[in-house]
C-alpha cells in the first residue's frame, strides 16, 4: 500500500507492560499470548525453533525426526515411499520472543538435479507460547511409473513476511514400486 509508514517496533514485553493498568486489554493479551512474560527479555525479533519434521502416509507407519537432522550421514534418506501413495509432511515447532506474522514454506525437490516440483504455502501468524506447535503440510501424492522411482534430494525452507529464514532444511526421499 501506497504511503502506509508501520508503527514502531515494540517488544512484547513493552507491548504488555503498555496497558497493564487496563485489566480487560490485559485478559485479552494474556489470552492471545498466554502467559509468557518472564520468556520475552524484551527481545523484539521473533525466534521459530523446529523441534521435528516428520512424515504421515498410509503406506507407512508416521515417522517422525528430530530437528536438527544429523548430517554427518551423506545423501540421507529420510524416508521411503510407494509411488502414487499419498503423503503430509508433519511439523512441530515454537516460537519465542514476539509474533512471527505471515510463516510461509516453500519445499523444492529435483531428481537427478532437475528440478521436479515446487510447492509453496502458507502455515499463518503465530504467538509466543510455552507448548510447541504442530502443523501438517497440505497432503502431497508421489509420482508413479519406472521413470518416478529413485532418490529425489529436497530443500524445505521457512520465512516469515519480512522475509526472514528460519529453518531451512535439505533432505532425501526414495520412491520405490513397493515401500
Amino acid at each position: 500500500m501506497a504511503g502506509f509508514v508501520p508503527g514502531p517496533l515494540l517488544s512484547l514485553k513493552e507491548q504488555i507492560e503498555k496497558d497493564k493498568d487496563d485489566d480487560s486489554l490485559r485478559r485479552w493479551k494474556e489470552k492471545l499470548l498466554g502467559c509468557v512474560e518472564e520468556d520475552l527479555n524484551g527481545q523484539m525479533e521473533p525466534e521459530v525453533k523446529f523441534h521435528s519434521i516428520g512424515i504421515i502416509s498410509n503406506d507407512l507407519e508416521e515417522v517422525s525426526y528430530p530437528l536438527p537432522l544429523n548430517l554427518n550421514r551423506e545423501g540421507l534418506v529420510l524416508f521411503t515411499l510407494k509411488e502414487g501413495s499419498r503423503y503430509q509432511l508433519k511439523l512441530t515447532f515454537s516460537v519465542l520472543h514476539n509474533i512471527v506474522s505471515g510463516l510461509t514454506y516453500s519445499n523444492t525437490v529435483w531428481k537427478a538435479g532437475l528440478k521436479v516440483d515446487q510447492n509453496k504455502g502458507m502455515l499463518g501468524t503465530f504467538a509466543p507460547q510455552r507448548e510447541p506447535y504442530v502443523h501438517v503440510l497440505d497432503e502431497e501424492t508421489t509420482p508413479s511409473g519406472v521413470l518416478a522411482r529413485g532418490i529425489y534430494s529436497a530443500n524445505l525452507k521457512f520465512e516469515d513476511d519480512d522475509r526472514r529464514c528460519h529453518m531451512e532444511l535439505k533432505y532425501a526421499f526414495e520412491i520405490k514400486k513397493n515401500s
